[in-house]
C-alpha cells in the first residue's frame, strides 16, 4: 500500500523533474543532440527518483501556486544550464577569431548541438573541451551543482532577480566570456599578425613576390606550428574555464535564491 506522506510529496516529484528537464536541455554535454531523446529523458527520470529520497521535499497540493512553482522550476533550470553553456560557448569564439586570421572564416561547419554554422576550429575546440570535461570529471561537478541548487533556491521558493546583481552578473559572465575566448585566441592570433607584418615587409622590399598568394598557404602553416604548441596551454586555459563555469552556475544560484 503506497504511504499517504509520499502522495503528498508526489507534487515535489513534478517539481524536481521540472527543473532537471529545463537544466539538461541547456547544460553543456548532456544536452548534447548526439545522446538519443529517450537517454536523456531516462536519465533524468533516474535522478529525479535518486533526488527524491535525498532532498526534503515538502506536501504540495495541485493548485494554482502549483503552476507558478513548476514555471520557476523549468525557469531555474534553463538559467543554470543556460549559463554553463554560456562559458563553454568561449571556445568556439576563440575558434572564430583563429579561424578569421587564418582564411578559414569562408569555410564553416554545422554544429550538431544547434544546427547552425559555427568555425572549423571553434567546433574543434569545442569538442575537445567536451572530452576535456569528461576526462577531467567535471561533469560529475554539473550535476552537483544541480544538486545543491535546491540548497540556494527551495523548491516552494520563489525566485528574485528584481535586484541590480543579476544584471550584473549577467554582463559580467558575457565579458568573461569574451575574455577567455581572447586568452585562447591571443597566441595564435598574435602570432598570424606578426606574419602578416613579415608579408607586408616582403611586399615593400620585394614588389615581384606575390604576397597573396604566398601568404594564405603560409598563414596556414605557421597556425598550425602554432596549435602543437598552443594545447600545452590549452589545457590550463580549459580547467580555468570550469571553474569559472560553476563559479558562475553557483553566483547565478546564490541571486535567484535571494542570498
Amino acid at each position: 500500500m503506497v504511504d499517504a506522506v509520499d502522495l503528498a510529496r508526489l507534487p515535489g516529484a513534478l517539481l524536481l523533474f521540472a527543473r532537471l528537464s529545463g537544466f539538461f536541455m541547456m547544460v553543456p554535454f548532456f544536452s548534447y543532440r548526439s545522446i538519443p531523446m529517450t537517454h536523456r529523458v531516462a536519465f533524468v527520470v533516474l535522478l529525479t527518483w535518486v533526488m527524491f529520497f535525498a532532498i526534503d521535499i515538502p506536501a504540495i497540493i495541485f493548485d494554482g501556486f502549483f503552476i507558478i512553482l513548476l514555471i520557476k522550476e523549468i525557469t531555474v533550470g534553463l538559467m543554470v544550464g543556460l549559463i554553463a553553456y554560456m562559458i563553454i560557448v568561449a571556445v568556439q569564439i576563440a575558434g572564430g577569431f583563429i579561424d578569421f586570421q587564418m582564411g578559414f572564416a569562408i569555410a564553416n561547419v554545422v554544429d550538431p548541438q544547434t544546427g547552425i554554422q559555427s568555425p572549423i576550429l571553434g567546433q574543434y575546440f569545442y569538442i575537445f573541451t567536451l572530452l576535456l570535461l569528461v576526462a577531467t570529471n567535471a561533469h560529475h561537478l554539473l550535476l552537483d551543482g544541480i544538486y545543491y541548487s535546491y540548497q540556494f533556491i527551495g523548491i516552494t521558493d520563489l525566485i528574485s532577480i528584481s535586484s541590480s546583481s543579476f544584471p550584473e552578473l549577467i554582463i559580467n559572465t558575457f565579458g568573461q566570456m569574451f575574455v577567455i575566448a581572447f586568452q585562447m585566441a591571443i597566441p595564435i592570433v598574435g602570432m598570424l599578425f606578426l606574419v602578416d607584418v613579415a608579408l607586408g615587409m616582403i611586399a615593400r622590399t620585394v614588389p615581384q613576390v606575390n604576397v597573396f598568394v604566398v601568404g594564405l598557404p603560409l598563414k596556414i602553416l605557421v597556425s598550425f606550428a602554432v596549435l602543437l604548441i598552443f594545447f600545452s596551454f590549452f589545457f590550463a586555459l580549459v580547467t580555468n574555464l570550469f571553474e569559472y563555469m560553476l563559479i558562475a552556475m553557483r553566483n547565478l544560484m546564490r541571486i535567484l535564491g535571494g542570498a
